[in-house]
């Protein structure tokens, strides 16, 4: 049985993720399990989001928005005690936007990620922001953790 919480606000966000300030994108985890997570965002209407533009938030930027919500996931999966392994985003693929910014959406962002598959060094996940049930950005994003790791092992292959 988890000993981590059901839920999560921001500062406990913050805690698990390297993401800091408002770079941190979520405002918190409404629900996860080993499978998946739930989160909520209310950043991309701010106009100090560190992803905007002159033209406002492009719609690309649910893809942070998922990316930060697979590593809080990952967090809350670690073995307690445990610092979590860095996840780099290696690949999207599939993604399908149905908006071209995020700054005019007057909702909540709902983003949501399921693991698909994956091991000890790699995990796919599959992803979906919406807003008020309409689906904004939705694909599948692979996440290599601890990368160094895994290039010894490659190379460890050579002959």
């Amino acid at each position: 049985m988890s000993t981590q919480p059901a839920t999560l606000d921001r500062e406990a966000i913050t805690a698990r993720i390297p993401h800091q300030g408002n770079m941190c994108l979520l405002a918190g985890v409404d629900a996860w399990d080993a499978d998946a997570i739930r989160c909520h965002a209310t950043s991309h209407r701010d106009a100090d989001n560190p992803l905007r533009d002159d033209r406002g938030l492009p719609a690309t930027s649910a893809i942070e928005y998922a990316a930060q919500a697979m590593a809080v996931h990952g967090a809350l999966l670690a073995t307690p005690g445990e610092t979590p392994r860095a996840g780099f985003l290696a690949s999207v693929r599939s993604v399908e936007i149905a908006v071209e910014r995020l700054d005019t959406v007057a909702a909540d962002l709902d983003i949501r990620a399921e693991r698909i598959t994956g091991n000890d060094n790699q995990i796919l996940y599959s992803f979906t922001v919406a807003a008020d049930g309409r689906m904004l950005v939705s694909g599948r994003a692979a996440v290599i953790l601890d990368a160094g790791a895994l290039g010894a092992g490659l190379s460890g292959s050579q002959s």
